[in-house]
């Protein structure tokens, strides 16, 4: 998948939305729409922190980083779901705390609805371009949600959570123009905020696993496993251990006992034959070490 496509999308939708939801909040007062424009911004910051992360992931491996620096990917999405979620989120617990305690009045409810209506649809947008490069890759949305893509998940989430906050938006607005309870407002925005905590804390939990250094999916080594004792000159597999380096870079080191009557040459024929079926088989294994035993 093009991770770059998405991000780059992400970060013009919501340049645009930002822009829209403050002047509205400001104008009418609301503390509602002030959450969605916090959490615009910090969506935009989170964006360009993963793009960033993509950037620097792409640099060559060197003498300080013999692995490359396919981790970046982790640490700066990890960085973009604080930003984006927990900062955010809490911004607008706060504020609509302070609302929904002290309720100030607020003007043009109107206008706040359709600047809500329109992140709506920035959100749906945003998931209409994530379908449509999953679809582009053949890619399923199921295989997203289970990878180690981190930034693109957290994208992802963002529109989902947006979507979610809109529909709450939406309603607290109609009601404070229904009925002049401005408290609804600041009830609104703290609802908002909380959804953005408690996403942000299901996501961090799950980078971590990534920054500390996660192994492939069991599933995985078991068909990697397979491919290598299916080669008639493997005795027995002693060892099999992975680390994921980046979301498409990963660390496989085996140690192989090999048939005692391989020469030292047919040996090494051995081990450069079955690098290249675990890349063909896994393209994701960019690092193969393997310590022959005979």
């Amino acid at each position: 998948m093009r991770a770059q496509v998405i991000i780059v999308a992400t970060l013009a939708l919501n340049a645009g939305l930002f822009a829209a939801n403050l002047a509205v909040a400001i104008f009418s007062g609301s503390r509602t729409v002030f959450a969605q424009a916090i959490y615009t911004v910090t969506d935009l910051i989170g964006s360009g922190l993963l793009l960033w992360g993509l950037h620097v992931s792409r640099k060559p491996a060197d003498y300080t980083y013999p692995f490359g620096r396919g981790k970046e990917r982790f640490f700066w999405a990890f960085v973009s779901i604080l930003v984006t979620f927990t900062v955010a989120g809490i911004i607008a617990l706060v504020t609509g705390f302070e609302q929904a305690i002290s309720p100030a009045p607020i003007h043009h409810e109107l206008y706040g609805l359709a600047v809500i209506a329109a992140s709506l649809g920035v959100s749906l947008g945003g998931i209409w371009i994530t379908l449509r490069e999953l679809r582009v890759s053949r890619e399923s949305l199921q295989a997203l949600l289970e990878s180690a893509n981190q930034g693109l998940k957290s994208i992802f989430y963002q529109d989902l959570v947006t979507i979610a906050g809109c529909i709450v938006a939406f309603s607290g607005l109609v009601t404070v123009y229904q009925t002049g309870y401005y408290w609804v407002d600041g009830l609104t925005a703290a609802i908002q905020g909380l959804l953005l905590v408690a996403t942000g804390f299901l996501l961090t939990a799950e980078s971590r696993e990534y920054l500390i250094g996660r192994a492939l999916d069991p599933q995985v080594a078991r068909s990697l496993l397979g491919v290598i004792e299916r080669d008639a000159r493997v005795g027995r597999v002693r060892s099999l251990q992975s680390m994921l380096l980046g979301p498409d870079d990963a660390l496989l080191a085996l140690r192989i006992n090999f048939r005692d009557d391989l020469t030292t040459d047919q040996i090494e024929t051995a081990i450069d034959e079955i690098t290249s079926s675990l890349r063909g088989s896994y393209p994701v294994l960019r690092h193969i070490v393997i310590e022959p035993e005979s």
